[in-house]
């Protein structure tokens, strides 16, 4: 079965940085293009960043240059490095195999992790 799961949130002040991770299991790890994407309160699912099995990666316009995408195949793990982080970026953090066809995602279809929500705030 495939399995998501997202750590590595929490309550951090403005400026600080997280590093989030998603732990995979059950599928071609790999082979397999890995999304994050965020839900704010009382707002949308927004697609964050994307990486492919060759390590490319691809972002939301609003955060390139802070969060960085990265894999470890050797762990089944896609980790998202948010740095310099803003009370705009408070949300529950996802991670989703099938979810997203760049650049947009949607939680009907794919797979999807519980989230693990990060809070930015002073």
């Amino acid at each position: 079965q495939v399995q998501l799961v997202e750590s590595g949130g929490g309550l951090v002040q403005p400026g600080e940085s997280l590093r989030l991770s998603c732990a995979a299991s059950g599928f071609a790890f790999s082979r397999a293009r890995i999304n994050w994407a965020r839900q704010a309160p009382g707002k949308g699912l927004e697609w964050v960043s994307s990486i492919y099995n060759d390590s490319r990666a691809f972002y939301a316009d609003s955060l390139k240059g802070r969060f960085t995408i990265s894999r470890d195949n050797a762990r089944n793990t896609v980790h998202l490095q948010m740095s310099s982080l803003k009370p705009e970026d408070t949300a529950v953090y996802y991670c989703a195999l099938y979810g997203c066809s760049p650049y947009e995602c949607s939680k009907s279809s794919g797979y999807w992790g519980q989230g693990t929500r990060v809070t930015v705030s002073s």
